[in-house]
């Protein structure tokens, strides 16, 4: 189906939804059309958001400038066991349509018998033999065989609808795991830093205290807090292994392979990496468009209602119509004949008449599943409205507070600058050196979280925008023919 076309054939499964609501019966769920969305996002959109020109595709990953992240997408949607599944779910749809479009067409078999024997006592045997050719044909009177065939078509499109949301999801949790990753390794050597300052504080504060200039319990506390560095900069430590061990599983690349690639690229450094600015300049409405989870959920309401035709479809007279052509042969006492026949016919009308209520139990049925798919889309569409304005939240919140981490971090950085020149002339004590260069590293630390946290948010925002979904591009999958 044309995707300008679905969302008015969404529209139409609706409205046929209430149009026919009275035939359901006392108590059938009703729908008034389409969920409303907002005319505008109610969340400011970043200055960077408003003035980008490009919007979610696969080339926005390269703005990251860490050459190694493409890669590793790559490897981890070519091992995707769910991408897998996606794929084998559209191979599975796809046979189903083709089935459905057989349906429409007339069924020939080929038929052959081979019969030799005596019918009557003391009478010659004889052999016949005939081959040739079975036809038959439902009409579609009501439309029942066409809407099996549009259900397993909006079928397959809501698979292959599935295997580009599975695709982005992939994408954007490699993208995150590596982003935890750059950014715990940042920490990381944060947390060593730190270590060695309170561990050079600890040493100056036990000699101090040796000499008489610093009381024992001073000595204590600096060596407490410089236990607890060096246990802070372990935990760091431990953490990067775990996300590590988390982009193997991704990846399903062996952790040395990995381990190499990220010490060979930008990862090796303790830097955040951080996007260029996506373009946030279409309406919710055009949501309708960009997610693929939506286009999901649109194609089921599509199909339940093909089935809700089909299932009433089945409960009014059915005509269906046969023939035959054969070529046939017999011989008897040495006696052969031969020749053909051909029949064209019986035009069969069945009327159901009694059931036992099977036949509107199925339509029933299929009314209701319509309603939850109705119901599923409406959610679905509620739930992506609100991932876009928390993920532009989060961005217009970190903005700020990345402004103010920034002006924070180089203000310690020229704290400790000073503190240095200060001591160098005898003016500042090696303690006082030590606390600014903790509260510059604090502060470095901050704006790291942030860094890490705002990078996030872009992702978030690539895939509550759809990825790189393109509705007209068709998935090209292989399904291995392994049984």
């Amino acid at each position: 189906m044309h995707r300008a076309l679905r969302p008015l054939a969404a529209a139409a499964a609706l409205a046929l939804l209430g149009a026919c609501a009275t035939s359901a019966g006392p108590g059938a769920p009703l729908a008034a059309g389409a969920p409303a969305v907002p005319a505008a996002w109610q969340a400011p959109v970043p200055p960077a958001a408003a003035a980008a020109q490009a919007g979610p595709s696969s080339a926005w990953w390269a703005s990251f400038r860490a050459p190694d992240l493409p890669g590793l997408i790559d490897a981890a949607q070519a091992a995707s066991p769910t991408l897998a599944a996606a794929a084998a779910r559209i191979e599975r749809a796809r046979a189903t349509r083709t089935a459905a479009g057989a349906a429409q067409l007339p069924q020939v078999d080929a038929v052959g018998a081979l019969q030799s024997g005596r019918s009557l006592p003391r009478q010659p045997s004889a052999t016949s033999a005939s081959l040739g050719l079975q036809a038959a044909w439902e009409i579609d009177l009501f439309g029942g065989v066409a809407a099996g065939r549009d259900s397993a078509q909006a079928r397959l499109e809501a698979a292959q609808a599935g295997w580009h949301d599975a695709r982005t999801a992939v994408a954007a949790e490699v993208a995150s795991s590596y982003i935890a990753y750059r950014g715990c390794l940042a920490q990381a050597a944060q947390a060593a830093l730190d270590a060695t300052s309170r561990e050079e504080t600890s040493r100056l504060t036990g000699l101090s205290a040796q000499a008489g200039f610093a009381a024992p319990a001073d000595a204590a506390l600096a060596r407490a807090g410089a236990a607890q560095a060096r246990s802070t900069a372990v935990a760091r430590r431990a953490q990067c292994e775990t996300l590590l061990k988390s982009l193997v599983e991704l990846t399903a690349l062996s952790e040395a392979e990995l381990r190499q690639r990220l010490a060979d690229g930008p990862a090796a450094a303790a830097t955040v990496p951080q996007p260029a600015a996506l373009a946030v300049q279409l309406l919710p409405a055009e949501l309708l468009r960009r997610r693929p989870d939506l286009a999901e959920a649109e194609l089921a309401v599509l199909a339940a209602a093909a089935d809700r035709r089909g299932a009433e479809a089945r409960e009014r007279p059915q005509l269906r119509l046969s023939g035959n052509l054969a070529a046939a042969s017999l011989r008897s006492a040495g006696v052969s004949s031969s020749g053909s026949t051909w029949s064209f016919g019986p035009l069969q009308l069945s009327l159901p008449v009694f059931d036992g209520g099977s036949s509107a139990a199925n339509s029933a049925a299929a009314r209701a599943e319509f309603h939850a798919a109705v119901a599923a889309y409406q959610g679905q569409l509620r739930r992506a409205v609100r991932e876009v304005e928390a993920a532009l939240v989060a961005l217009d919140a970190s903005a700020s507070r990345q402004r103010d981490a920034e002006a924070a971090a180089r203000d310690f950085e020229a704290a400790l600058q000073a503190t240095q020149a200060r001591q160098r002339s005898g003016l500042a004590s090696l303690f006082d050196l030590e606390d600014a260069r903790r509260l510059a590293l604090q502060a470095q630390s901050a704006l790291i979280d942030l860094q890490t946290e705002r990078a996030a948010a872009w992702i978030t925002l690539y895939r509550a925008l759809g990825g790189d979904f393109n509705a007209e591009a068709k998935p090209a999958v292989a399904v291995s023919a392994a049984p």
